[in-house]
């Protein structure tokens, strides 16, 4: 009979654009022009909210034995909630994470990147007067979110100098670089949890 305990899959693309192989064509051509004159490029997105304390969070790790966490998840037994907001520089494949604890909002994005830009990208990138921002289609850091570029602006290419491309992935076209940004997301998460003693 073939029947066996199934998971349902993401596979029926909505709101397909007639132009969605041309954005991926113009994203491609961007980030070859930057790799080939020196540029840098970053892949933006946030997370979930997640509680902060002693949870169940999916995933393994090598251990002599198990850490035993609550058995539910309530939000009054959190002692907080995090919003993580993760940067990753493909041609380096370096993570960072920004963590917030109100909301996930385009100031909030837009902090992120020039947080991230005066720590760790201006040193790996030296002189660097332009950078390629790759993003999703919607969140903080949305095609249709002008407060976001207005922060950008504000925040990162102001006070810095540096002119910002921003190129935006159709709808459900951020999987793969995003799958890879989150791995590194869950590395860093997992180093926070057992810096601060939860694990």
């Amino acid at each position: 009979m073939d029947f066996s305990l199934r998971v349902n899959r993401k596979q029926i693309a909505t709101n397909s654009s007639p132009y969605r192989d041309q954005q991926f064509q113009h994203i491609s051509s961007l980030r070859e022009r930057f790799l080939r004159q020196g540029l840098p490029i970053i892949s933006v997105d946030s997370k979930k909210r997640e509680l902060i304390g002693n949870f169940k969070n999916p995933g393994t790790k090598w251990d002599r034995s198990s850490v035993p966490v609550n058995d539910h998840d309530f939000r009054s037994d959190a002692s907080g909630v995090g919003i993580s907001y993760g940067i990753y520089d493909p041609p380096n494949n370096r993570g960072t994470v920004c963590v917030g604890t109100s909301h996930d909002t385009p100031a909030f994005a837009a902090h992120s990147i020039a947080t991230w830009w005066k720590r760790e990208g201006s040193r790996r990138h030296g002189r660097a007067s332009k950078l390629l921002v790759l993003a999703d289609s919607g969140g903080s850091n949305g095609c249709n979110s002008w407060a976001w570029k207005t922060e950008i602006q504000a925040q990162l290419c102001n006070p810095f100098r540096i002119t910002a491309t921003i190129a935006h992935y159709p709808t459900g076209g951020f999987q793969m670089e995003s799958h890879r940004a989150s791995s590194v997301l869950r590395d860093l998460q997992t180093l926070g949890r057992r810096a601060s003693g939860q694990l």
